[in-house]
C-alpha cells in the first residue's frame, strides 16, 4: 500500500461511518481554512511506584524527513491550496477496515513500543491531508516563536555541536470526556466530532514537528496516534489510568492515560520507567511515563517525563503531594542512569544526573504548592514558558480557556514545560493566541481540538565546563 495511503486508512478505520457523515453535511457557516507557508523556527532538523522498566529497546534506523510547513492563516477565508495527493484522503473510505479489539480494563503500565511496521508516511504530504479534511473549518491560529532576548540562567550557552530539541507539551482532550463529561457551554457537539478533530490534533503536531512529543488524555492510542506517529518516525510508551473517567463514558474507546512520542533517528531509548504517583503513601490516579534517551549523534543522555496531575479546585495539596512522589522518582531516575554505562557516557553529567525535562497538564497555578515545589527543587528546574515574559519570571496568563456547563468561564495557567536549568539553554518558545484569536466562545472550538494550548520549546543543551566526574 502507498505510505501516505496507509497512514490516511489508519486514519480512517475506526470512525468511516461518521467520516462519511461529515461529508454528507459540510458546515456551511464556517469560513473555509487557508494555508499559507511558513517554515519552522529555530530548529535545525513521597516515591512514586515504579510499574515498569524495559532498558535496551532495540533502536530503529528510520530517517527524518524536512518539511515545509503550511501553516493556516488565524482569520482567513477562502480555498484550501489542493495536490493530487490530497484526492488520496477519502479515498480510503470505501474500503472497509477493521478496527482492533481495544479491551476496557488495560494493563496498568504497557511496555514501550518499537512499532516500525508502518510504512513510512511524507509528512508534508499528510499534513495537506489534514488540511483537505478540515477544508469546510476555520483556518487555524497563525503562532510565531518568540526568542528569549534575556540572559538565561546558564550562562555558558549553547553547545556549537548540537541540534536544538524541540519539545512539545498538549493536553488533547479525550475524545470520551470531551462529548461525555466536560459539558463545554459553548462549543457545539459537531466540532468535537472525532472523524474531524483527530486531523485537528494531527495538523498541530505536524505543523510543529517536534522531536518529542509528550501528551495527556490520550484515549485513542493504539487507534491512531500510535500507529500514524510510528509511520512518522516516532516511537512511543503509554501509560492508562488505572481508574479513567473515559470508562463511564457510553462507547468509549478505553481509558486515557499520558503518552511519551520520540523520534527513533535523532534518540536512542536507554530505559522506560512507567509511574503511578503516590500522596501521603497512597497510590492514586495520576500517572507518569519516564524515559531516558540518548542523543545518537552526540552521545548526550537526557531524561524527559510526561504526566497529569489531579485535576479540580480543592485539590491543592494531594497535587503537591503527587509532584512530591514525582520528584523523588526522578532525581532516583536521573541519579541512577549517571552512574549507570560510566564507560560510555558522555561528559554531561554532574552531581544532579543526567539532564531534565518535565513535561505535563499540572492541573496548578504558579501560586500552587506544587509549582513551587518543582521551582525549588534539588534538580534545578525552571520554567521554559516564563521566557515569554519581558523579565524571564512570569508564567503566561492562561494556558487553558473554557467554558463548563458545570462551573462557567475558567482561565487558568495548567501547563508547563519545565527543564534543567544549568544543562539546557531555551532557543525559543512558540508563543500563545491573544484573545481574539481564541474566541468569544473559548475552547475547544471548530479550529482548536483542546480545552488546552499546546506548548512547543527549543532547547539546546548548555556548553560543558568541566570533565565528568568519572571518567
Amino acid at each position: 500500500m502507498n505510505p501516505v495511503r496507509r497512514c490516511s486508512a489508519l486514519l480512517q478505520r475506526d470512525f468511516t461511518a461518521l467520516c462519511l457523515s461529515s461529508l454528507g453535511s459540510p458546515k456551511t457557516e464556517t469560513p473555509k481554512r487557508v494555508a499559507s507557508p511558513s517554515s519552522r523556527h529555530c530548529h535545525q532538523s513521597s516515591g512514586g511506584e515504579v510499574l515498569t522498566c524495559q532498558p535496551q529497546v532495540k533502536p530503529s534506523g528510520a530517517s527524518s524527513v524536512s518539511v515545509n510547513t503550511r501553516i493556516a492563516g488565524p482569520m482567513g477565508s477562502g480555498s484550501s491550496s489542493g495536490s493530487s495527493s490530497s484526492s488520496r484522503l477519502f479515498g480510503t473510505l470505501a474500503q472497509t477496515l477493521s478496527s482492533p479489539s481495544i479491551p476496557l480494563a488495560l494493563p496498568a503500565a504497557l511496555e514501550d513500543d518499537d512499532d516500525d511496521s508502518c510504512d513510512p508516511a511524507d509528512p508534508d504530504l499528510l499534513l495537506r491531508e489534514c488540511e483537505e479534511a478540515l477544508r469546510n473549518r476555520p483556518a487555524r491560529w497563525q503562532r510565531g516563536f518568540m526568542h528569549p532576548t534575556h540572559v538565561d540562567v546558564n550562562p555558558r550557552g549553547p553547545s556549537p555541536d548540537q541540534q536544538p530539541i524541540r519539545v512539545m507539551q498538549w493536553n488533547i482532550l479525550a475524545q470520551a470526556l470531551g462529548e461525555g463529561k466536560d459539558g463545554f457551554l459553548r462549543c457545539p457537539l459537531d466540532a468535537l466530532n472525532w472523524a474531524e478533530r483527530k486531523y485537528l490534533i494531527l495538523e498541530e503536531i505536524l505543523t510543529y514537528q517536534p522531536d518529542v512529543l509528550c501528551l495527556q488524555e490520550v484515549d485513542h492510542y493504539f487507534d491512531t496516534f500510535r500507529p500514524v506517529l510510528s509511520s512518522l518516525g516516532y516511537q512511543s510508551s503509554f501509560c492508562p489510568k488505572p481508574w479513567s473517567p473515559c470508562l463511564d463514558v457510553e462507547n468509549n474507546n478505553g481509558p486515557d492515560g499520558c503518552a511519551l512520542f520520540f523520534r527513533r533517528d535523532r534518540f536512542e531509548p536507554l530505559a522506560t520507567n512507567h509511574l503511578r504517583l503516590s500522596a501521603m503513601m497512597l497510590k492514586t490516579n495520576q500517572v507518569a511515563v519516564v524515559t531516558t534517551l540518548r542523543c545518537r549523534a552526540s552521545g548526550r543522555r537526557f531524561c524527559v517525563a510526561v504526566t497529569h496531575l489531579k485535576a479540580r479546585s480543592g485539590w491543592e495539596s494531594l497535587r503537591s503531594a503527587q509532584g512530591s512522589s514525582l520528584l523523588q522518582s526522578l532525581c532516583a531516575i536521573t541519579m541512577e542512569m549517571a552512574v549507570q554505562d560510566a564507560s560510555g557516557a558522555v561528559a554531561d553529567e554532574d552531581e544532579a544526573g543526567v539532564p531534565l525535562i518535565v513535561c505535563g497538564d499540572f492541573n496548578a497555578e504558579p501560586w500552587e504548592d506544587v509549582y513551587r515545589r518543582f521551582a525549588s527543587s534539588p534538580l534545578g528546574l525552571d520554567s521554559a514558558y516564563k521566557h515569554l515574559s519581558a523579565d524571564g519570571r512570569s508564567e503566561p496568563p492562561y494556558t487553558s480557556w473554557k467554558i463548563r456547563r458545570s462551573s462557567g468561564e475558567s482561565r487558568h495557567t495548567l501547563d508547563y514545560i519545565w527543564y534543567s536549568s544549568r544543562r539546557f539553554c531555551v532557543n525559543g518558545v512558540l508563543e500563545l493566541p491573544n484573545e481574539e484569536q481564541i474566541g468569544p466562545d473559548r475552547l475547544p472550538s471548530y479550529h482548536y481540538p483542546s480545552d488546552h494550548l499546546s506548548l512547543v520549546c527549543d532547547f539546546s543543551f548548555s556548553e560543558p565546563t568541566q570533565p565528568h566526574r568519572l571518567l
